[in-house]
């Protein structure tokens, strides 16, 4: 990785720091700059003409309706950050210290790359109307009349985004479908042991889920699968996961890895001088589980930045590697997961696996891996809940067979 300097001087406070991207990790990057004593100047760059928002909402309060946005409650002016929105990042020229955006060149003396992730679209059926994806504001204000006239729905995807939106549709009273090719949900994210359990959420909520299951076309009315059968749908929601949003970057000579994201160090510099990356859109190595980590979670885009801005700032480099940490709520659940699985992990269960409280831990003897916790949101407790798990969870601690570590 270049050894950029530019941050460990106390002239890097009034140098022009310029974040392409105003996601999450892009605002809080910004944030964390001012935080941090950073006075130089801040231009925050983002695609959306919207005022920069919060995603999570998107799939629930905003999606039904009982939020009409999830805008960042955050007085870019009072903090002395410039917003340039509705401004797409076109193209990167390093040699120029230039961004080439919809609206011209920015120079930037530092450059941060908080671009995040895109949705992968459903082979074929791209431009179809009543196709749909979930990702933006924009994308569940044109979902929300959808689920108010109770259309019959097919979710292609039975991970984390398919299952959240399957839930709001079935609270909206959508007669749901969820089309799913691997033989159980969530079966990238979670052990076959630890995901089998939740295809009974989806029939407990009145949804039908279908494994084994691929998608062969979408028709007027209908998605045909693979094995000629045809599903009722009078709209579709597409979840088959993200990529890093970082095609714009080509020819920039920057460092790309195998999901085509930035490759940051451990500082979250990329191969680049003076341009760092964060976020969805960025790997980083981790010491703590020896190995290369892409996470596309919103705990992630509030921790890194605040590794960047220090490493802006600071005149000793500071190392990115977190205990990844996320949640999800889903039909009825609360489900929260801190640190990173393995195949080869063993499974160790606290409680009943099929029941409305369930907890995992894969251990790796003599020290536990990962923790995921299961409770009924109604319950009151997934709050309190999550903040017992990552304070009493720590890598490190000791787990003899049968123990769980966390709520």
């Amino acid at each position: 990785m270049n050894e950029q300097t530019q941050g460990q001087t106390q002239g890097a406070v009034e140098r022009r720091v310029v974040i392409a991207g105003a996601g999450m990790a892009g605002v809080q990057t910004a944030v964390a700059l001012r935080e941090q004593g950073f006075t130089g100047a801040v231009t925050l760059i983002g695609a959306e003409p919207h005022q920069p928002y919060d995603r999570p909402p998107l799939s629930k309060a905003v999606l039904l309706g009982k939020a009409e946005h999830s805008a960042f409650d955050i007085d870019f002016e009072a903090l002395g950050i410039e917003l340039r929105l509705g401004c797409e990042a076109l193209g990167l020229r390093p040699d120029d210290h230039e961004l080439d955006t919809a609206a011209g060149p920015v120079r930037y003396d530092l450059l941060v790359l908080a671009t995040g992730a895109e949705p992968i679209q459903l082979p074929g059926a791209e431009d179809m109307p009543g196709v749909h994806l979930l990702r933006t504001l924009d994308d569940a204000e044109r979902l929300r009349p959808v689920l108010a006239r109770q259309h019959d729905i097919v979710v292609v995807g039975a991970g984390w985004i398919g299952a959240e939106f399957a839930t709001a549709a079935r609270e909206a009273g959508c007669a749901v479908t969820v089309v799913e090719a691997a033989d159980r949900p969530l079966a990238g994210a979670l052990p076959a042991e630890v995901a089998a359990p939740m295809a009974a959420w989806y029939a407990d909520s009145g949804a039908s889920l279908r494994t084994h299951a691929r998608v062969e076309r979408v028709e007027h009315g209908a998605v045909v699968l693979d094995d000629g059968s045809r599903v009722p749908a009078g709209a579709v929601v597409v979840g088959i996961g993200a990529r890093p949003a970082t095609a714009w970057l080509a020819g920039s000579g920057i460092e790309l890895g195998a999901h085509r994201e930035v490759v940051a160090d451990s500082h979250l510099r990329t191969s680049l001088p003076d341009v760092y990356a964060v976020g969805d859109c960025a790997s980083f190595p981790s010491g703590r589980y020896e190995e290369r980590l892409l996470v596309h979670h919103w705990d992630n885009a509030l921790q890194g930045p605040r590794t960047v801005a220090a490493n802006i700032i600071g005149e000793s480099p500071v190392a990115y590697d977190p205990v990844p940490y996320f949640w999800s709520e889903q039909f009825g659940r609360f489900v929260q997961y801190v640190g990173h699985h393995v195949p080869a992990d063993t499974t160790v269960w606290r409680g009943d696996s099929s029941g409305a409280a369930v907890a995992n831990s894969a251990p790796i003897q003599p020290a536990p891996t990962t923790t995921m916790s299961c409770c009924r949101a109604s319950t009151g407790r997934s709050r309190s809940a999550s903040s017992r798990v990552r304070r009493r969870w720590t890598p490190g601690m000791s787990s003899a067979p049968g123990s769980w570590i966390g709520s």
